[in-house]
């Protein structure tokens, strides 16, 4: 038990420290197995590499057909063309709306969470420095919009965060919907309602727009005209779609996003492969990553101590839904990583929730949209990749904007667990 602690904790500073999750991994599983009395090489050729393994044998098609699907309509111009039509709607006097509401729709289509950053950024920019709004601001409103209930709420988002637990589950994408669109509009509300409030207060001490000091490259700036933006949502709707209401497989229905995507564009044509590749090859690190978090996470599984562990988890008073809540919570900001925090967890509690779940009679839809919710909480500690990235692309610091970021993408999130197990409690899913 105290071996385990030992391990994550390990995990959790190295990770912190900014070190690769992939070779910090397997050493802190090291120090599990050893302290579980298991043999080092067996463990790790065995036990590590059958979890990293069987991760990435399920997940790797939609991790690659995801970046692809991103990088093709972020080369098209179709990611910029509807954030920016939004973004006009709203207009400038609602310029955190606009940008939290164009993060989400990009979102919500199965673009990857970095690419919406680097295709809104520019967007947010222009509209923050039009309704002179301070830029502390701008990462708070694309966590909002990127990190939270797109990622993990809303029924149906094609973002891996809600893939992960059907597998456990035996549920769909649109698992537990009523938990799903109450824990959105919390997040949504409260959310908004706080980055307004914020943008008051910076306001009034004279905390206006300031001009960044090094300009930002701007997403389709090789295009001469952006596609239109009802052209360029088709491919969004076509993921939507037949994800939700064909019941397609996520593996199909992101290629049928990608073959709308080309078709909508062919006169592009001769950047296709080329942005295929590179999405295909940015998808390697983050199925390796996760994978290395589920690998460490089928170590603990396999120690003696784990039971006891487990015996914890699920010990704790009321609902069983709480312990997978915290579970999950834990291991996605020991890990940096929501898929690979949830990953973890399922692994290696995703039997005993499943069973709990026939068990108490609380649907195991429940069981699924409360894991997914719990994933996009503690994974947005300081350290973690998106996070960083964010603040990399804005120009802003941790002391400038980290608050924002943490308040919209961490505590609302882990907030909104608390609506949706006590609806699941009186048997509303």
């Amino acid at each position: 038990m105290l071996g385990i602690i030992i391990g994550l904790a390990l995990l959790m500073f190295l990770a912190y420290r900014g070190y690769s999750i992939i070779w910090v991994a397997p050493i802190t599983a090291a120090v599990v197995a050893l302290s579980g009395g298991l043999p080092l090489l067996e463990t790790y050729k065995e036990t590590y590499m059958a979890g990293f393994v069987g991760f990435t044998k399920s997940w790797f098609p939609v991790f690659m057909l995801g970046a692809i699907f991103g990088h093709l309509m972020d080369y098209t111009g179709a990611a910029k063309s509807i954030a920016q039509w939004l973004t006009k709607v709203f207009g400038p006097k609602r310029a955190i709306l606009g940008v939290i509401i164009g993060c989400a729709v990009l979102t919500y289509g199965g673009i990857s969470l970095f690419v919406v950053v680097f295709a809104m950024y520019p967007l947010a920019l222009e509209l923050f420095r039009e309704a002179n709004i301070s830029r502390k601001l701008i990462p708070g409103s694309i966590a909002l919009g990127s990190f939270t209930f797109t990622m993990t709420a809303v029924p149906g988002t094609p973002q891996i965060q809600n893939l992960i637990p059907i597998d456990y589950f035996n549920t769909t994408p649109t698992a537990a919907p009523i938990m799903g669109i109450v824990a959105t509009l919390f997040m949504f509300g409260l959310g908004y309602a706080y980055l307004s409030w914020r943008e008051r207060k910076l306001t009034e001490k004279g905390d206006v727009f300031t001009e960044p000091e090094k300009k930002t490259e701007n997403n389709g700036e090789h295009l001469t005209d952006l596609p239109n933006p009802f052209i360029a949502f088709l491919p969004l709707l076509s993921v939507i779609l037949t994800l939700n209401l064909l019941k397609w497989d996520i593996v199909v229905a992101l290629l049928s996003g990608i073959i709308l995507s080309m078709l909508t564009n062919l006169k592009l044509y001769k950047g296709f492969t080329k942005t295929i590749s590179s999405g295909a090859t940015g998808s390697i690190t983050a199925i390796i990553n996760t994978s290395a978090a589920v690998g460490f996470g089928s170590v603990v599984r396999a120690v003696p101590g784990f039971q006891t562990l487990t015996d914890l988890v699920l010990g704790i008073k009321g609902s069983p839904l709480i312990s997978e809540a915290l579970a999950v919570n834990i291991l996605a900001g020991a890990t940096g990583s929501a898929s690979g925090g949830m990953g973890i967890a399922l692994e290696a509690l995703g039997d005993k929730y499943y069973q709990l779940a026939l068990e108490t009679g609380i649907s195991p839809e429940a069981f699924h949209r409360v894991a997914s919710l719990a994933s996009g909480g503690l994974d947005t500690l300081p350290h973690n990749g998106a996070v960083l990235t964010l603040l990399a692309i804005t120009g802003m610091t941790h002391k400038e904007s980290y608050i924002d970021i943490c308040v919209t993408s961490l505590i609302l999130p882990i907030l909104s667990s608390i609506p949706a197990i006590i609806l699941a409690s009186l048997g509303i899913y």
